[in-house]
């Protein structure tokens, strides 16, 4: 009960200095300096730190004072954890670090396991370990679907500290026994609250009988429903909770709108009136359905518009073609489904548009945090038909939020 409330407290005070960080008076030198005294810090992790905080931009470095405390702790609080928090503010830095402060590089074998609901998440997240842990030599590997197997077993009996990638791929592994389970001290569900729904639920219970029985349960996500919680009983015993209030989940620095389009085929004319305001930027569309998706791409193609466009239904291949032209701004405007609402870290990005209106409450925090990241602007649009005011008033009450009418000048807070 201490450990949590203290780590609560912890986490709330980050947050708290995470929206006031203009106000910052503690000099980030002084805080890497401080740093090397630390004693329970694997020192290549210290090195890691220490060179992210200098010149990070401000509104992550906040959080990464908060992963320090985590990887302090680890060896005290080997307990469970959930963590919530808003999207954009650090929370794959947060655990990325913890996991490499557990691993032992000497031992070439899995030592943590990181599950992801899609595989572009499972990617991004392999590559930013990487990069963090490019001091230590760790290996890690995204296992992921719609990939060569025979590559995968390769990569594995190679020797990888880190296994990132999606339950299907992970499981199909474990069962090859070309993924083994001995030494793994460490899973993570990132976007847990997905990944514990219908459709991951049992792959997750699958991977887990594998696991050895001291392993440490990570769950991470910027939702995670009433539901969920008491369904990660099966695998969690007293888990700690850094549980951020629902009201501080609705992403400050996100100006949010609606647009009144009565009905349905209204909704086409709107998005191309709106599409200059899109290329001033990056932006994101998204959709309900992969039709819906097929379908808008193809009609703002006839009418010469450039979109880009993914959902899960895609080929491999194409998916990672796609999401490379994205991140590097050859693309401007990619519609999709919610495939691309969790996880994903494109920092340019800073207008999503709700084409639909997402089917739950959650999924809205989720889609709305691809823009706005680690304390840039962003804006989020919403297209409102007339049976859609009550789904819109009930996520304005849920996350005690407001949702305006856009203004004329909405391309002035891109």
């Amino acid at each position: 009960e201490q450990g949590s409330e203290a780590l609560g407290n912890v986490f709330q005070q980050s947050q708290r200095q995470l929206q006031s960080h203009s106000r910052e008076k503690v000099s980030r030198q002084k805080f890497v300096t401080s740093l090397k005294t630390k004693k329970d810090v694997h020192p290549t992790v210290k090195k890691i730190l220490s060179r992210s905080l200098v010149g990070i931009a401000t509104g992550r470095w906040n959080i990464l004072k908060l992963s320090i405390f985590f990887v302090q702790t680890s060896r005290v609080f080997t307990k469970h954890l959930f963590l919530r928090s808003q999207s954009g503010t650090g929370k794959t830095a947060t655990f990325s670090i913890s996991v490499l402060q557990c691993l032992d590089i000497q031992v070439r074998e899995t030592q943590a396991l990181i599950l992801a609901p899609t595989r572009e998440l499972a990617v991004q997240i392999q590559k930013g370990l990487l990069a963090l842990g490019d001091y230590m030599n760790v290996q890690c590997h995204a296992c992921i679907g719609g990939t060569n197997v025979g590559e995968d077993i390769r990569k594995l009996d190679y020797g990888q500290h880190v296994v990132a990638g999606t339950p299907g791929r992970v499981f199909d592994m474990i069962r090859r026994r070309s993924l083994r389970t001995r030494a793994i001290k460490m899973l993570v569900l990132d976007e847990a609250d997905e990944m514990l729904n219908k459709g991951f639920k049992e792959q997750i219970y699958d991977v887990y009988r594998y696991l050895p029985p001291a392993t440490q349960v990570v769950l991470i996500s910027a939702t995670l429903p009433h539901e969920i919680l008491e369904m990660t009983n099966k695998f969690m015993t007293d888990p700690i909770r850094i549980l951020v209030k629902r009201d501080e989940l609705t992403l400050e620095g996100i100006k949010q709108f609606f647009v009144a389009v009565e009905r349905e085929e209204w909704k086409f004319d709107t998005l191309c009136d709106l599409y200059d305001t899109l290329t001033i930027t990056q932006a994101v569309i998204f959709c309900n359905t992969k039709r819906k998706v097929d379908w808008l791409t193809e009609k703002m193609r006839e009418a010469n518009f450039t979109v880009s466009s993914m959902h899960g239904d895609m080929p491999q291949k194409e998916r990672e073609s796609i999401m490379k032209e994205f991140r590097s701004g050859a693309s401007r405007v990619l519609i999709s489904t919610d495939v691309w609402a969790r996880g994903l870290d494109v920092p340019q990005v800073s207008l999503i548009i709700n084409y639909d209106l997402p089917n739950n409450r959650e999924l809205y925090i989720h889609r709305i945090g691809r823009s706005g990241r680690y304390g840039r602007k962003g804006v989020a649009i919403n297209f409102v038909k007339n049976d859609d005011i009550r789904i819109l008033r009930d996520i304005e009450q849920y996350y005690s939020t407001q949702i305006d009418e856009m203004p004329m000048n909405v391309a002035d807070l891109i």
